[in-house]
């Protein structure tokens, strides 16, 4: 599945605005691998591995794989392949902001601890753009036939 976990420039319901490269220094540090999967920011819900995190001109950009191998992976899998879910969330540590007049809190640099599919992500915008099917078992015997699967 792939999709953006965050905007930036955009204000989120919790009033943040994140900057273009409040992300770098966390990503260097961590890598994708070092960023939780989770369902609903719960820690007790592990539900894949990200394969890929990067910034782009919009945002925050994710690429991971379900484990469905884990019955919660494959009940989420069903929910975003029907369109019944589809949010994404980012939970974090602010590590430089500044609180504008209005109220906005500018995150110039965020710790990024994990990402999450949710129900109601802070940051509306924030979607799962793509969800890919899973493979039957015939399939599955094809080269890349299980990594194209569980994206």
């Amino acid at each position: 599945m792939e999709g953006y976990a965050s905007l930036f420039g955009v204000v989120d319901l919790g009033r943040d605005r994140v900057e273009r490269g409040a992300f770098a220094a966390s990503l260097a540090r961590r890598g994708p691998r070092g960023i939780r999967f989770l369902f609903q920011h719960d820690p007790a819900e592990p539900i894949g591995a990200w394969t890929s995190i990067s910034e782009d001109v919009r945002g925050l950009r994710v690429s991971g794989r379900l484990n469905l191998a884990v019955a919660r992976a494959r009940e989420v899998h069903a929910l975003l392949r029907q369109g019944a879910l589809d949010g994404l969330s980012i939970g974090f540590r602010a590590v430089r902001s500044v609180r504008e007049a209005a109220g906005v809190r500018r995150l110039i640099e965020i710790d990024l601890w994990e990402v999450s599919v949710v129900t109601f992500p802070m940051l509306p915008d924030a979607r799962v753009a793509a969800v890919k099917r899973r493979v039957s078992p015939a399939a599955a015997r094809r080269p890349h036939a299980r990594e194209a699967a569980a994206r």
